[in-house]
């Protein structure tokens, strides 16, 4: 057995259909080390974290240090390649959210739609400008579209407007759940145009003047991360700031299929998450004289936990085969986000349930990953707007409305 078959199988023992066997030596090795700080530095406070709703101080930066986008580990055996392989990605979102669903979630908003409007959407001077700053974490960004009033209908309900004024624009309106906003340097923000009718992308800041930020208290999922409302009156924004190829919400769109895979990601590594906290506390708590672990109604649990983690892991990993590729299909990653999000609500159900009365405890890990998978089902497209999008490709009819 090689070193890296052995570091997988330490690493990613709930792995049974060894979907990480494609994974690089320095990729493995790479993987290790984020675990390890993960596990070394914030385990014994991530649960007392998510009851205060506070961030764990430093996470941001030591993410910034371990370079994800351009380590040289990441690129050993693949010279040439310009950004890390995609299976590298699924297992990174991975080995994050088996350790924390708000964690996870805060750095796929950075890397995932905040970094991605200013690729997709910025200028070749912005994108020059703004992508190295955001991929070593000497700048934090956000993602601001959804509304108070307006999720899944916001592509023909967008109500913050944009009114042309010479070389600068005025934002008027309200976004709702925008998370880090408040410690956010830059905010990709989206409004309508009131002269064309057409969203576009603008780059705010939140000390602007007309910019008002506040954070939503008393959630019950995602407690860690500080979801905010922002409030924009009269806020001045130069046309130079505008994200230059952000004009029609088919723009919007792009960005948000390219990270609908990294959900399908996410709600994997909460599976795993769930079924270790749950195998944690079986192989300790007694009942009747004897380990629960011992009992077959138990055990037959546990089997579906992994039944469900292993055919939601081959899933992540064909979906990354074929985005290495480049195919990058709105019906694949929306079936992989769906099913992957409802395997994981299923899981945490059961593992919740396994774990009695403690399961309901913050101090036992179960808990945060019952809580969170409620946020997972929701983001990044609903159960039901994503079954509307394979339906259409199925039936060639749009059941939207």
């Amino acid at each position: 057995m090689t070193n890296k078959d052995e570091v997988l199988k330490a690493l990613f023992p709930e792995d049974i259909l060894k979907t990480s066997k494609d994974l690089t030596e320095g990729e493995v090795k790479f993987l290790k080390q984020l675990n390890d700080l993960l596990e070394e530095k914030y385990r014994s406070s991530i649960n007392d974290h998510w009851v205060n709703a506070t961030v764990p101080e430093d996470f941001f930066e030591d993410m910034g240090k371990l370079n994800y986008f351009h380590n040289p580990l990441l690129f050993e055996g693949r010279e040439g390649e310009k950004t890390p392989s995609q299976l590298f990605q699924f297992f990174m979102s991975y080995v994050i959210a088996r350790f924390d669903v708000s964690l996870v979630t805060l750095l796929g908003v950075h890397q995932g739609l905040g970094h991605n409007s200013f690729l997709f959407g910025g200028s070749k001077e912005q994108i020059a400008y703004y992508l190295p700053k955001l991929q070593t974490h000497e700048l934090r960004t956000c993602f601001a579209l959804t509304e108070p009033e307006h999720g899944s209908d916001v592509a023909g309900g967008l109500e913050t407007t944009a009114k042309r004024d010479g070389d600068k624009w005025i934002i008027n309106g309200a976004k709702k759940w925008i998370g880090g906003a408040n410690v956010a340097d830059v905010i990709p923000l989206y409004a309508v145009d009131v002269d064309t009718g057409k969203p576009k992308g603008f780059i705010i800041r939140p000390e602007q003047e007309g910019v008002e930020i506040d954070v939503i208290e008393n959630k019950i999922a995602l407690r860690i991360i500080p979801n905010t409302n922002i409030k924009l009156t009269n806020v001045e924004v130069k046309e130079e700031d505008r994200l230059q190829n952000i004009n029609g919400f088919k723009d919007i769109a792009k960005i948000l299929y390219s990270t609908r895979a990294g959900v399908a990601y996410m709600a994997t590594g909460a599976m795993a998450g769930a079924l270790r906290a749950t195998l944690d506390y079986v192989t300790e708590r007694k009942q009747f004289g004897k380990e629960i672990s011992k009992y077959q109604l138990i055990q037959e649990k546990l089997a579906m936990m992994q039944g469900n983690l292993a055919q939601a892991m081959a899933t992540c990993a064909q979906l990354a085969r074929m985005q290495a590729k480049g195919e990058y299909d709105e019906v694949a990653t929306s079936a992989a986000k769906m099913m992957n999000a409802l395997r994981l609500r299923e899981s945490v159900a059961m593992g919740r349930g396994i774990t009695g009365g403690n399961g309901i405890l913050a101090e036992y890990d179960i808990a945060r990953f019952f809580s969170d998978a409620e946020a997972v089902y929701t983001y990044e497209g609903t159960h039901e707007i994503n079954a509307l999008l394979i339906g259409r490709a199925l039936t060639g009819d749009s059941a939207f409305i």
